[in-house]
Order: structure tokens, then sequence, then C-alpha cells
């Protein structure tokens, strides 16, 4: 995340004065949990009336619930879309006559969790703006999902105003493009008080947004350290998906997804208790370094839900990152998935030199809280490949290692270089690595890495490396095939 910055100030008051000076714009303010901290932006501004119709803080319950009805979680996108349709429709349905072939209406709400005073919990906001961008135009719309990181509850109401003038000013003036308008979002404020971890457009005024981009687009600006996508590949929030579930995690690039990602779920699935019956299992690909554009990480993240399974993209290159970020959202357990090859990158002290412990401590953060990593197996050709590798050579592999081609090779059986030897076996002998067995044989065969160059070239045989839905996908949208 970015540096913490400085209170909301100048920059926040020129764009809520900007706004109550568009004499065009005219909108009401539904805040619940915080304080009006949007709303009274415009009228320190001056100028309140040229933009401000209503104000409202419904702060009780049942008197929350008398005007919006009965969500299931009063800080949840429910109770965000509930004030959203009452205030909008509220709103045009009483000015309309009058105002209605000059004005944009809008209506902007926003239900928050600040930090308690006794310090347990974390601050969080859905946020939304429901708007015209011309007047008498059908409306437009934008919701978010804030993570406050401010310790106090008066710092996360101060960075909750900002961001609130922020959005408003720009759904009404920065719809150019997605970088523009979700940067405009922390404008004043900075990532490292806030993050942007759920972004959805809809509506005429953002036609040519799309909203996987969107998501992909939070995570390389730095504005999220991770996006989840469901089973259908629409972007989802993480805090309410993984919420007191345990969840599965397989590592991959998924150019395209193939039979040895599904088999390294499945054989992991099977060895957890009741068959992982209450588990979330996922993808997880990492794209901190992915030098590819947006449009073919978009492919990849359609073909893992042609497979129905979510997607968490992340800019965590260090596997150590990700039971943290899990332990946000779940209390759950956390079982990751790794291959023969994700050992290198455990190992690798080049990936963890901003940490004082190196290798130790990156372990230490993977392993606590019962995190334990399942090892799928490799065929004896394919590890002599990888130990012929610089990198894993030098971190991992002895230079004599000799191996039988037709073998298979499992956590249990493979050799490790001295210097990590005693490490790994400290791991697997108190099960915090778990060797998996029972691999598909023709799915260990699999060469996932040259894929997207083989269906490049159109060469035969793939289609018998990646699951049927997703040959089916590939072949369709044309994926790799120019």
């Amino acid at each position: 995340m970015l540096e913490p910055t400085s209170s909301a100030g100048a920059a926040t008051s020129r764009k809520a004065l900007a706004i109550n000076l568009d004499r065009s714009a005219y909108g009401a303010f539904a805040e619940i949990g915080a304080g009006q901290e949007v709303v009274r932006h415009f009228f320190k501004a001056g100028g309140a009336s040229g933009t401000v119709a209503k104000s409202i803080s419904a702060y009780d319950m049942r008197v929350s619930d008398a005007i919006y009805g009965h969500p299931q979680r009063y800080v949840s996108r429910q109770r965000l879309e509930q004030m959203l349709d009452h205030e909008y429709g509220l709103l045009v349905d009483r000015l309309k006559a009058e105002r209605g072939p000059v004005t944009r209406f809008f209506a902007f709400a926003d239900t928050v969790a600040t930090t308690p005073h006794d310090g347990k919990g974390q601050g969080h906001s859905w946020i939304g703006i429901r708007f015209q961008d011309q007047p008498q135009s059908e409306p437009s719309e934008v919701i978010l999902h804030l993570r406050l990181w401010d310790k106090d509850a008066d710092r996360q109401q101060d960075a909750l105003g900002a961001v609130g003038v922020n959005l408003i000013h720009a759904a009404l003036n920065t719809r150019d493009s997605v970088d523009n308008f979700l940067t405009a979002l922390i404008d004043e404020v900075g990532a490292g008080r806030v993050e942007v971890e759920f972004a959805h457009f809809s509506g005429p005024a953002f036609g040519a947004f799309d909203n996987r981009a969107a998501a992909l687009r939070l995570v390389r600006l730095g504005l999220t350290d991770a996006v989840l996508f469901g089973p259908e590949g629409d972007p989802q929030v993480p805090s309410e998906y993984f919420y007191k579930r345990s969840v599965l995690v397989a590592r991959g690039t998924f150019r395209p997804v193939s039979i040895v990602n599904e088999d390294m779920l499945a054989c992991a699935l099977r060895a957890l208790p009741d068959g992982g019956k209450d588990v979330i299992p996922l993808f997880e690909m990492c794209i901190g370094s992915d030098p590819h554009p947006e449009s073919e990480l978009i492919d990849r993240i359609r073909l893992v839900g042609a497979m129905q399974h979510p997607l968490l993209v992340t800019r965590h290159r260090g596997w150590y990152r990700l039971p943290a970020y899990f332990r946000l959202h779940t209390t759950g357990s956390i079982t990751l998935v790794a291959g023969m090859n994700n050992l290198v990158d455990l190992f690798n002290p080049e990936h963890y030199t901003h940490l004082e412990g190196g290798v130790l401590e990156s372990c230490g953060r993977l392993f606590k809280d019962g995190v334990r990593v399942m090892v799928y197996p490799m065929r004896g050709d394919q590890l002599r490949r990888l130990i012929l590798d610089p990198v894993a050579c030098k971190v991992c592999f002895p230079e004599s290692y000799s191996i039988a081609e037709d073998s298979v090779i499992t956590a249990s059986d493979i050799q490790m270089r001295p210097s990590v030897a005693g490490l790994f076996q400290h791991l697997l002998n108190n099960g915090f690595l778990v060797p998996i067995t029972g691999a598909d044989p023709q799915a260990m065969a699999c060469q996932p890495r040259t894929l997207a160059e083989r269906i490049r070239k159109n060469e035969g045989g793939w289609e018998k490396e990646v699951p049927p839905s997703v040959a089916v996908a590939i072949r369709s949208l044309k994926l790799w095939a120019r």
C-alpha cells in the first residue's frame, strides 16, 4: 500500500465548492454509522444550497429500518442499495416536474463501521452514488467497498469524508478513463489510509467501463492488494464471500487454466476432513510482475470462470503474504496448494531481502495460525527439467540429484540442498508441508507453461491438457489465436 498522507484539506474543499457552484447538480445525502462526514464538506465550502436538497443520518436501527427496510447486515451492499433506491427515487419524484429539464439529480449514500473505542475491529464502509450524467437521462451508479486503515475513528471519519467528496466529483466530472476515476477516489487521502477493494460501475455514463478491467486496475494502481472474481467471473467483495469460511487456495498463472490446476484442487480437497465439504476451493493469480495486458488477464478470468471456480488476483509475490490477507476476511482454516516448482519460490532468499529474517521470517509468517501447504507431486522427467533451471538448482535441489524419469516424486521423497534440507524436514515433520498423493497421471503429464504458445501455433493435443469447458471457451473466444 501507499504511505499514509495528511488529513483531507484544501483539495477536498475545492472539489466541494466546485460542485456547489455547478447549478446543474442537485442531490440527497444519506449517511449512517460515522456521522455526516461527506455532506459537511459541502456545508463548510459555502453555497451548499446549490447542491444539497436533503441530508439525513438515521442512526437508530429501528428508524433506519422504517425508512429503508430491514437488511441482513447493516454495513452491507444490500443496505447501501436500499438507501440509494429510496433517496434517489424520492428526490426525482418530488423535483422532476420543477427541475428535471435542467438538473442532474444524484443520491449519495454511505453506511460505515469505524473502529470502536476499544480498538478491536477493522473500519470499513459501503459507499455509492446514483446520478444522472445529463438532465432527464437514465441514472448511472458507482458502488465501492472501502477498508479504513487509520487506527482511530476520527481519522477514519476524516478519510471517509474526503473519499465521499472525491466520489461525487469524479462521478460528475471524471469519467474519461477508469484509471483517472479510480485514482481520483483517494486524492488527498492515499491508499495507506483507504483501500478500495471493490468497485462496480453501471449505467450509460460508464458505457466504456468494464468492471473486470476496473477490478484489475485497482490492483495495478495499488489501491488494493487483491481483488476477487466469483465463479461466474464477476468481481466480489472478499469480506462477504469468505466470511467465516475455510479456504483452499491453489496458485498459478492460468495461461490457460489446465487439468493439472484442476487436479491440484481435487487432490487437496480429498485429503481434507470430510472431503473439504465446508471449504471454498479457489485459484490465486499474482499479477505483481505479470507483463501481459489487462485484456489477456480478463481472458484468463473468463477461463477460470468456465470451471466455476473463484479466482483471487493479487500483487502478493511472496506466499507468506496470503495468510495475512485471508485473516482479514475469515476465521476459518487456510490451506494452500503448491507444486514442486513453488518450493523454489518458497525457499528463494532473493524474494525476502526486505525481511530481516529472510526465509525463516517468511516461513514464520506463512505457517502461523495453523496454515498448511499441500505439495502436489511431480513426474521424474519434469523434475529433472526443473533441476536444470539455475535458480532451482541454487536454491533447492542438489546438482547430483539422480531421478528415474518414470517415477513420481512427492514432497516426502524429494531431496533438498543442505542449506534448506533441515528447514524443509522440520516443516514436513510438523505437518506444515503436506505431501499430496493420488494425483492423476494425465494431469501430471501436462505442460502448462507452454500451453499458450502451443495454442498460438495451433499445435495439436493441447485440448487434452485443459478441462473440456476451458477448451470450448478458448475456441469460442479465439484466445491466443492471434
